[in-house]
């Protein structure tokens, strides 16, 4: 497991900052930082305060006080989006279940979470457009003036979007069991953070 310093060296060095430039915002001696980034010590207090305030980063990103590591939960947190078939908006209600149940528990849970509401959210929006313009251009009788002339492309396009939805995160359970943990969806919008 990554320690506190080593998290906080490697993201001083992500923000281009130098442990002189973190010391001097964090109001702590420079050797105080060079022995906690090494691991030789931890920080505590108004220490730890000064240098999350000064990486701009909360503390919670950085100490895992209490958490404990489960693949298992992860692999189902990810498998719980292919309930989408039976369960309209199951992919969102059930990894929210989830991730709110064991996210101050469970290392990776947070991130993991938040990462798979993101593109859960995009990816219903966009299936939902996608089937409303369907359904509106059949019974409007539009595909007349479609573009492309063939509204069933449009269901084509959803029906591969879903296939994609349905095998994709079994994929990633696969690989969050060979163990690699990695934020595996592409977040195009934040709305859960």
């Amino acid at each position: 497991m990554e320690t506190i310093g080593k998290k906080i060296a490697e993201i001083r060095k992500q923000k281009g900052l130098t442990q002189e430039e973190v010391s001097e915002q964090a109001k702590i001696n420079l050797r105080t930082l060079q022995r906690i980034e090494k691991g030789e010590t931890e920080p505590r207090g108004n220490s730890l305060k000064g240098i999350c305030d000064a990486l701009h980063i909360n503390i919670e990103d950085i100490v895992d006080y209490g958490k404990f590591e489960d693949k298992n939960y992860l692999m189902y947190l990810h498998l719980s989006v292919i309930v989408f078939p039976v369960i309209p908006f199951g992919n969102i209600i059930l990894p929210l279940i989830l991730w709110l149940n064991k996210r101050d528990k469970i290392m990776q849970v947070q991130k993991q979470g938040a990462n798979i509401l993101n593109y859960q959210i995009f990816w219903t929006i966009i299936t939902n457009v996608l089937f409303i313009s369907y359904v509106l251009i059949k019974i409007t009788h539009m595909f007349s003036v479609w573009p492309l002339k063939n509204p069933n492309l449009i269901m084509y396009i959803f029906f591969f979007i879903c296939s994609i939805n349905f095998i994709y995160p079994i994929v990633i359970a696969i690989k969050i069991n060979r163990g690699q943990v990695k934020n595996f969806y592409p977040a195009a919008f934040r709305f859960i953070k």
